[in-house]
């Protein structure tokens, strides 16, 4: 059917003049204010500072507990002379400024998707600003979330020039998607990681002042609080939230004191540090074992992702100042005093840490240590969630259960599956290695591919994004890469030594995600091949071949436009389907979150006398399915909705589709009819009570009075709402689509390994959507269909 526009020309004209006066410019006065409190928000210097100081909790205490191993792993064969001291002093200054201070801290934090950070919102970012996603079930609708955030580019630009050369060909996204996946595992891994060296270096702490104590010993301590720390994890960081931000500041005000007090008390020439060239004699001395002695250093800057990742909770500008005022400066006198320490005791480099420590204060320090690994360790298991809920909504990682654990953050979740599993590995690789120096090298080797990962997504950002010219990439790059590809050299030589633990774990996490992503592209491929055209429907005729039987079906399908192929494979095979149909289509877009009132699309699909409806619902990859959310209502409340917009919008014009904000719709399967666009009056009532997901409190569609000028609604639209209200009090059943895929006999042995085995498994281990939506058992109906790939 052709498309219709607004804008008629004859008796409709003024009338759809009129309305669209009326509601387009409060709809962009309140959509502009919609948007503005998805922006970072101004804040006052207070509360800046008191955000500043909770920052320091949930995003510093890994970076913070880097003191406890560094130098042990740096010289794990003993000092040799005094001066290479100084010289990894120097590296370990010159390292904290140039990577967590001017590339994390002063540009990365910036590129944060409306104040979400990690490795997965630097890939959201480019998928809005160029289509680069690899399932295409994006639309133009979507463009409009007040949350999408994109600009466009000019067509001679670099900025554009880049964006072809990124669309061009199918490898380059998939290249782009392994990147990502890449880091994205290698997080994970630093998820197991850090608690092991965070942990059982603060143990550690206990052999020092009992020097014939056994490893063994340490070793079992290590591994009860690890048992403990994920025991306690699904009650959510938000519970014991309060205490993490005293701790870790009291952490580093104490590090920094005794760095200071050390300094004072054993060699102040130690801040010749400050010079550079320090770092050029100690790498052309030392010769090869001063370059492979960068794995130990590069852990000083351990924490700097997780400083990006976490960043979510605050603004940019209280992370900055913490790391500034207080981070940034007792670090480099807690190292400059262990340094000082060393020139003086250069066989205790072990324990450094903890035999530079005054008798007085040795066991109040021991307990703030351990309890600063057990912060820090919180924060990269907190982030390892995150990062799978993220990875889960992009269709990369199986469906998992998801429980937020907190009332006031979004992001805080928690995993049982993987909480379990993430311990497991953890107390394996405490246990199996039993020393810090092989974690150690584990450590390196995980954290300097997330960096490396980063730096190869900023150049990207820095080009689609910021449209930053040529030479600041250029100089952005140069400088990263200056630092982290020696210290990315330096752990391939440790592989063997332990580096091979993270590369294995995130293999395995890497093989997982990709083979499901794989198969959740080909599973929509189908869908999208396989889809039954409207003029097959059409010519069923409003009974469609059956016995229309009293209710509402809810047909699943992962596709946004078009009648699924399991539509025509339930209606070949049964001889009825229900009085009202709706195509269900859940899909999540490259955004941090889509707002409760811009998440539902209805469309109706075919003539009235069908009662045929598409509903797609939009989600965020941050967004999370509770257990109080009644999908089935809201996806009813929709359809209610819906209704009502329609019956409103044909007293203006002879269209049946249109979107709030006024835009012609197409009659196709192609498109899509927003019914909860961010609206005009603020003080508009709601259409029926308890409805508040589906359109805002201020849209002109909450008061029966502002349907029609007249007040009353039409004969039409109370027919067909008490249609509806009838058919759900008939029932309602789900419909899902138990699509499954198999490797043709012609297909190569890996990937008939990949699909009919490593795929096969993980879709039967994984949750159902029906778990995810919180379906009733008892109205669901699957429908089971095969297909080759």
């Amino acid at each position: 059917m052709a498309s219709t526009s607004i804008n008629h020309e004859g008796t409709n004209k003024g009338n759809m003049w009129v309305l669209e006066q009326k509601l387009d410019q409060p709809m962009d006065e309140e959509a502009g204010r919609i948007r503005d409190m998805y922006r970072e928000k101004k804040f006052s210097a207070m509360l800046v500072l008191r955000l500043a100081f909770q920052s320091l909790g949930v995003v510093y205490g890994d970076l913070g507990t880097s003191p406890l191993y560094v130098f042990y792993n740096t010289f794990s064969r003993g000092v040799k002379d005094p001066e290479d001291v100084i010289g990894a002093l120097s590296l370990i200054i010159y390292s904290l400024t140039l990577v967590p201070l001017l590339k994390y801290v002063f540009v990365v934090l910036r590129a944060n998707d409306n104040g979400q950070g990690g490795t997965f919102a630097l890939y959201s970012l480019l998928c809005r600003h160029a289509k680069v996603k690899t399932i295409p079930n994006q639309h133009r609708t979507d463009e409009e979330l007040t949350t999408y955030s994109r600009r466009e580019v000019h067509e001679n630009s670099f900025a554009a020039k880049t964006k072809r050369w990124l669309e061009g060909h199918e490898y380059k996204k998939n290249a782009l998607l392994i990147l990502v996946l890449v880091g994205t595992c290698m997080v994970i891994g630093d998820g197991i990681l850090t608690p092991a060296i965070s942990v059982l270096s603060a143990s550690g702490g206990i052999k020092v002042d009992h020097p014939n104590m056994s490893n063994d010993v340490i070793v079992i301590v290590a591994v009860i609080i690890l048992v403990g720390m994920f025991s306690l994890q699904h009650y959510g960081t938000d519970r014991v939230g309060w205490l993490f931000a005293p701790i870790v500041l009291l952490w580093f005000l104490l590090i920094g004191g005794i760095g200071a007090f050390n300094i004072w008390k054993y060699d102040s020439t130690v801040l010749k540090a400050f010079s550079p060239v320090y770092i050029g004699r100690y790498l052309s001395r030392g010769g090869k074992d001063s370059w492979t002695s960068l794995g130990g250093i590069m852990l000083s800057i351990t924490g700097t992702e997780a400083l990006f990742a976490d960043l979510g909770h605050f603004p940019v500008l209280a992370v900055q100042i913490a790391f500034t005022v207080v981070v940034f400066p007792c670090l480099l006198l807690a190292y400059s005093g262990q340094a000082a320490y060393l020139l003086k005791h250069q066989d205790h480099v072990v324990d450094a840490f903890y035999r530079s420590i005054p008798g007085g204060v040795y066991w109040p320090m021991f307990i703030i240590a351990t309890l600063a690994a057990i912060v820090a360790s919180q924060a990269t298991i907190t982030a390892s969630f995150s990062i799978i809920k993220q990875a889960q909504a992009l269709g990369c990682f199986p469906r998992v259960k998801v429980v937020h654990t907190s009332k006031n953050f979004l992001g805080q979740v928690y995993i049982p599956e993987i909480n379990w599993i993430l311990m497991v590995l953890c107390i394996a690789v405490t246990a199996g290695f039993k020393n810090q120096s092989q974690i150690g090298n584990a450590y390196g080797t995980a954290v300097v591919v997330v960096m490396l990962v980063t730096t190869f997504l900023m150049i990207l950002i820095m080009l689609l994004v910021w449209r930053c010219h040529w030479s600041l990439v250029l100089i952005f790059t140069v400088l990263s890469l200056v630092v982290e590809l020696p210290y990315f050299s330096a752990v391939l030589f440790k592989v063997d030594q332990g580096g091979w633990v993270p590369l294995v774990i995130a293999a395995a996490f890497l093989v997982i995600m990709y083979v499901w992503h794989y198969g959740t592209v080909k599973r929509y491929q189908f869908e999208m091949h396989s889809k039954v055209s409207m003029a097959w429907i059409l010519g069923l005729g409003p009974s469609l071949g059956l016995v229309r039987v009293p209710g509402i079906g809810f047909v699943y399908t992962e596709l946004s436009s078009g009648v699924p192929h399991i539509f025509s494979h339930f209606i070949t095979n049964l001889p009825a389907i229900h009085s009202v149909v709706v195509f269900v289509c859940v899909k999540y877009l490259p955004v941090y979150t889509v707002p409760l009132d811009e998440r539902f699309l209805v469309k109706r699909i075919g003539p009235k006398n069908y009662h045929i409806f598409r509903c797609v619902a939009r989600y965020g990859y941050k967004d999370l399915h509770k257990k109080d959310d009644n999908f089935e209502k809201m996806l009813f409340d929709s359809l209610i909705l819906f209704v009502r917009l329609e019956s409103m919008m044909e007293g203006c014009s002879d269209s049946d589709e249109y979107s709030l904000y006024g835009q012609q719709t197409m009659q196709s399967g192609d498109f899509l009819l927003t019914q909860n666009s961010s609206t005009v009056n603020s003080n508009m009532e709601h259409i029926t009570s308890g409805d508040d997901s589906i359109v805002p409190v201020n849209s002109p569609l909450r008061s029966n009075n502002t349907v029609r000028s007249s007040g009353q609604t039409s004969q039409n639209e109370v027919g067909e709402l008490e249609f509806l209200n009838n058919c759900r009090d008939a029932g309602v059943v789900h419909i899902l689509g138990n699509t499954v895929i198999r490797a043709r006999r012609d297909s190569m042995f890996l990937k008939k390994i990949s699909i009919d085995y490593v795929y096969a498994f993980l879709r039967k281990i994984c949750r159902e959507n029906s778990v995810i939506f919180n379906l009733p058992h008892e109205s669901l109906l699957n429908v089971g269909q095969i297909f080759f790939v």
